[in-house]
């Protein structure tokens, strides 16, 4: 069976990211540092090709459709000196979906319905925010890129469709991955069903 390797990468930085705040399905463009980021993570992108013996001809480049992903790929075209619009995009690496608390901060979203908060830090895995998705079900849609993939690919997305994607590949467990950072700017490799992180 193809294993693919994975070249994947969080888009850089919104307001709302420096604000604290979830964005989830929302278009919020990438702020100056966020465009900073998806630059640099182009650079670290050239150098491990590079390292790989890799020509960024003979890879994939896919990512999510929402705007800040969009860009970061656009930026991280460029750095390798590719036309920044030539990718596709797939609707199984948006981010995860917090409904209701969109556009809250977490504090915001505690005092909007102080219980289901509670539960959700406790089985953030299963449990949705109100009419948002729980982590099981952007895990079974990543699942299911995954399992698609012929080529090995550059994918930029979202930390939420990282976490899944570590648990899904048995990188990490849902207790684990609920709470991982997931580094803006950086280039994660999975590869060989481990995972390196270059930043």
């Amino acid at each position: 069976m193809f294993v693919p390797t994975i070249y994947y990468i969080r888009h850089g930085e919104t307001e709302w990211n420096a604000l604290g705040r979830l964005q989830g399905t929302q278009d919020i463009p990438l702020n100056d540092l966020g465009r900073r980021q998806a630059a640099r993570a182009g650079i670290i992108l050239a150098d491990r090709f590079a390292r790989d013996g890799r020509s960024e001809t003979s890879l994939a480049f896919v990512a999510s459709p929402l705007v800040r992903a969009r860009s970061t790929m656009e930026l991280v075209r460029e750095s390798l000196k590719l036309p920044s619009d030539q990718y596709a995009i797939d609707g199984r690496l948006r981010e995860i979906a917090y409904g209701q608390w969109e556009g809250s901060t977490l504090p915001q979203a505690q005092e909007k319905d102080p219980e289901l908060f509670a539960k959700r830090q406790t089985e953030k895995w299963t449990v949705a925010p109100p009419g948002g998705e729980s982590y099981v079900a952007v895990q079974a849609r990543v699942t299911d890129w995954y399992q698609q993939l012929t080529e090995d690919t550059v994918a930029v997305a979202h930390g939420g469709t990282a976490r899944a994607l570590m648990v899904a590949l048995g990188i990490e467990t849902p207790d684990s991955a609920a709470d991982l950072t997931i580094e803006q700017g950086a280039v994660y490799v999975f590869v060989d069903g481990g995972l390196s992180k270059y930043s």
